[in-house]
């Protein structure tokens, strides 16, 4: 528990994914929650098996998307450290998404006039706090720049996100 209230702490910009040392346990479980929370997300939005199949692709790109970045940087070494640190906050986002989905399903069914764009507006705002934290992880575990981790939070996003979107849609 120890452990994951300091993983956590990175999603408040607070310690350093360098001085997170994860266990194997650690490890499996937040690719365990990634995977079973990323699919009842998409479950809810599109149709279970379409679900899965994007969250799978999500998956295989961000380990992608991690293992080729530390293989150009050469610092291979810190691969469970910045997976791990990513998927723990980006966990933490879907279940924030999930209950995004959950309260307007209570806006519709209260008939709240403007519920899709509450509803849109915590989702940007969530993608923006996504994004920070890839951005703040990247910048205190490599020592980027902030223009530099910026940009590289974006990319990974539309990578881990865009990519199998766009899959799904051929």
């Amino acid at each position: 528990m120890s452990l994951l209230i300091k993983y956590l702490a990175l999603c408040f910009f607070r310690n350093n994914p360098a001085d997170l040392i994860p266990t194997k346990s650690f490890i499996w479980k937040t690719v365990a929650f990634y995977l079973i929370s990323g699919i009842i997300v998409e479950g809810l939005i599109a149709d279970p098996a379409d679900g899965t199949i994007e969250v799978s692709l999500r998956t295989i790109m961000a380990f992608s998307s991690v293992a080729t970045l530390l293989l150009v940087i050469k610092r291979w070494q810190n691969f469970n450290q910045l997976f791990t640190a990513i998927f723990v906050c980006e966990n933490l986002i879907m279940t924030l998404a999930t209950i995004t989905e959950a309260l307007y399903f209570l806006m519709v069914i209260k008939h709240v006039e403007n519920s899709e764009e509450i509803s849109i507006a915590i989702g940007v705002v969530l993608v923006i706090w996504y994004i920070s934290i890839i951005s703040y992880i990247l910048r205190q575990l490599f020592e980027f720049k902030m223009g530099k981790s910026v940009v590289m939070a974006i990319s990974y996003f539309v990578l881990t996100y865009g990519i199998p979107m766009l899959f799904m849609d051929i």
